[in-house]
């Protein structure tokens, strides 16, 4: 086991065989065996094969060419596959190993993954008005007002749920903090998205109601992401960047701002003209492009920094980070970023900014690629879904070679 790690692995189930060396049994029950290791933290796979749909769009980009609709179709077609798969393998889990789940779900590491399974649904919904509804009848366009609503409310039980225990977890510490502790909020914050996607097909006595049920959880979500930025920096102020392994989840922090300019962008553009709740609505809604414009563009300029801070540390290390399912953060966090970038271009009406937006979905697209090579050498290899190599161990951040040395007597020291 890697120095840093705790041997708090959330299953109770123990095979006498899982030493790491050849198997005598077959290929697959040797497979299923080592899905008591196949964590939440899976979800990370269609989460961002979801969000590279969501990219591929053609109603998202600013530049597309002949076929590209199509390219997005089938992403998301294999994103459904890939979810269904991932979900019919950690049922396996907790149907096969007794005491998985409440373990899961109560582990201070493999809990805060459990949001990933949430943000893989809504690149699903989300996908549904970009790929479903311009090719189906009237139905999918209520389906999906029914789904958001019922993702609005379970993921708001969910953030309520997993910060309870966040907060009384006695291992969790201020100096093991990383920007994984803000996905519990994530997923209720991206019913803003999922709304800024879906408001404009559904009649205005139904698209307002689900603007401002959109607009409330990105404003939560953001205000929660807020706090715990302050964390964060806090955190590597006194004891420096994340364990090289972590890093790649730094990039978590590059997603709250970006989506919260995305929806704010999106839940503006779709008001709909027909009540004149603030008066004319043809004045109502370029007020509010204007000032959705201005406040997207100062909110995203916190994930173009918080990007360039997790670019830096993640370079400093390359040759010490090795493959684990938060190498996704690599990609998700990144399409918000992408496409608020493409969507604030898109309204000052900037070729160059569209430019610089079709450039990045590119190397997202390669870098979604990168990542799911590894990923499934990973599996190969035994790096992954293998005792003490998964989210079911505890790391503590202040044992690696990159942590600062705490000054003598110092009290916040002392304090944790």
């Amino acid at each position: 086991m890697d120095q840093g790690q705790q041997s708090s692995s959330s299953s109770s189930y123990e095979d006498p065989q899982d030493d790491g060396g050849p198997r005598k049994h077959g290929f697959v029950s040797d497979f299923l065996a080592r899905l008591e290791h196949f964590t939440f933290a899976n979800y990370t796979f269609p989460m961002s094969t979801g969000g590279i749909a969501l990219l591929l769009a053609e109603q998202t980009q600013g530049f597309v060419f002949p076929g590209l609709q199509t390219i997005g179709k089938v992403v998301y077609i294999f994103d459904l596959v890939i979810f269904t798969l991932v979900t019919a393998a950690i049922t396996y889990r907790f149907v096969k190993f007794p005491g998985t789940l409440k373990a899961a779900v109560t582990h201070p590491t493999e809990a805060l993954f459990l949001g990933t399974s949430t943000l893989s649904l809504a690149s699903i919904i989300a996908g549904i008005a970009h790929y479903g509804i311009p090719s189906c009848g009237p139905w999918l366009v209520t389906a999906y007002r029914v789904l958001f609503w019922m993702y609005f409310l379970v993921t708001f039980i969910i953030a309520v749920g997993q910060y309870s225990l966040l907060f009384t977890s006695p291992l969790l510490r201020i100096q093991d903090m990383t920007p994984a502790w803000d996905l519990p909020i994530f997923p209720f914050m991206l019913s803003g998205t999922v709304a800024a996607n879906g408001a404009a097909f559904q009649p205005p006595n139904e698209a307002v109601p689900m603007i401002i049920g959109g607009l409330t959880a990105q404003g939560l979500g953001m205000c929660v992401s807020i706090m715990m930025y302050g964390i964060y920096v806090r955190r590597m102020i006194q004891w420096g960047f994340p364990s090289p392994n972590s890093r790649p989840g730094m990039f978590i922090a590059v997603g709250p701002p970006s989506f919260t300019s995305l929806a704010i962008i999106g839940l503006a553009d779709d008001f709909p003209q027909h009540y004149n709740y603030f008066g004319a609505d043809a004045v109502t809604i370029q007020v509010l492009r204007i000032l959705a414009t201005f406040t997207s563009i100062f909110i995203w300029s916190l994930s173009l920094w918080f990007f360039c801070i997790s670019v830096v540390a993640n370079l400093a290390v390359r040759k010490q980070i090795t493959f684990h399912l938060n190498w996704y953060a690599y990609v998700f966090p990144n399409v918000g970023f992408t496409i608020t970038t493409i969507a604030i271009g898109k309204t000052l009406k900037s070729p160059g900014i569209m430019a610089v937006g079709s450039a990045m979905s590119l190397l997202l697209v390669a870098m979604w690629i990168f990542v799911f090579i590894n990923h499934m050498r990973a599996i190969v290899n035994r790096e992954i879904m293998s005792d003490g190599k998964d989210e079911d161990v505890y790391v503590n951040e202040k044992k690696h070679a990159h942590v600062k040395p705490p000054k003598s007597g110092s009290d916040i020291e002392k304090e944790a």
